[in-house]
């Protein structure tokens, strides 16, 4: 049986990844730069994007950091001219930069808002805007989306940052239709659940919202690993973590009383909370710490720990709202 990691082999491969300076872009990252790759990384802090690729050259790899505010279409193209410069050619693109702001829809300023939507939708349609025509010219390439479980499970009071992963969606699956004369051509969306990276850390959060991660996020390197597993065997949809499917398949079913319970427990949160609001990096660069994991609410358990329990919480939810839908029915 042939070697998997050998017969895919990725080395020599340019790899362009945004929102690369911290948590999961970071992580993703650093496994392309030990698969060999030259790794072009792009965020809008050039200092921890330097230290991101700096930290990939130890790791062996060619790595060029692109100072990039991926909302602006000037900027992103300049991203595609300097990995250009590597070896004339792109073979994978990362789309995974996001921003998100938490808090009753109307208390969220709407300039914040609105940059929400420009970084999260707006600048993955730039990259593929810039990036598509050089796969044409190539006839080959691998385009990446992180888009999240937010692509199909709305977050009651992070709205904008929905619409913005329902929005990314329409636009994989649009283009997938806009390629599919060419064979080696492929548009992935990985569809992870919460995470324990720094996204939390740096997002804005309003109307007195803070909250921390659960030691049960999932680690950002397993979705580092699965977008290097996608690049070497392209998928259409992939759900990189244990809870991902389960929890859009529970959620397709009970939509109303998941959405409500999530808003509920929101409420719940605001009501505990008197810290004043923070307008986090949706209108400027992060602001450390600038590493691949964010802080919990509890000590991480380890991953056998973790996959049981998550296991046992999923019986427990099925089982809950399953009685819940036939009290219902009676």
């Amino acid at each position: 049986m042939e070697n998997y990691d050998e017969f895919y082999s990725l080395k020599g491969k340019t790899v362009v990844i945004t929102g690369a300076s911290s948590g999961v872009g970071k992580a993703t990252a650093e496994a392309f730069a030990l698969e060999g790759c030259n790794v072009v990384l792009a965020a809008r802090g050039k200092e921890a994007l330097d230290e991101a690729a700096s930290d990939c050259r130890k790791l062996g790899a060619i790595a060029l950091s692109v100072p990039t505010d991926v909302s602006d279409a000037t900027q992103v193209q300049n991203l595609t001219n300097e990995a250009l410069q590597l070896t004339g050619r792109i073979d994978i693109w990362v789309n995974n930069a996001g921003v998100m702001a938490s808090g009753k829809f109307e208390e969220i300023p709407i300039d914040t808002t609105e940059q929400v939507i420009k970084t999260n939708l707006i600048g993955y349609i730039n990259c593929a805007h810039s990036v598509l025509p050089i796969f044409k010219k190539q006839k080959e390439g691998a385009l990446l989306n992180n888009v999240s479980i937010g692509g199909y499970i709305p977050a009651p009071y992070s709205s904008a940052y929905s619409a913005t992963k329902f929005g990314i969606r329409g636009m994989i699956e649009g283009l997938r239709a806009e390629v599919s004369n060419y064979p080696n051509i492929h548009i992935s969306a990985l569809y992870p659940g919460l995470q324990r990276s720094t996204g939390n850390m740096h997002s804005s959060k309003y109307s007195g919202l803070d909250f921390k991660i659960s030691p049960l996020a999932a680690d950002p390197k397993v979705m580092a690993d699965a977008m290097v597993r996608t690049a070497k065997k392209p998928k259409k949809n992939v759900y990189p973590n244990l809870s991902s499917w389960p929890l859009i398949k529970i959620y397709r079913l009970f939509p109303g009383f998941i959405g409500a319970t999530a808003a509920a427990g929101m409420r719940l949160m605001m009501k505990k909370n008197t810290e004043t609001d923070t307008d986090g990096n949706v209108l400027r660069p992060s602001q450390g710490p600038m590493q691949i994991y964010g802080e919990t609410s509890l000590p991480v358990p380890s991953e056998k720990t973790k996959k049981l329990m998550l296991i046992g919480a999923a019986f427990v939810a099925g089982f809950t709202i399953v009685n819940m839908a036939r009290k219902c029915r009676k």
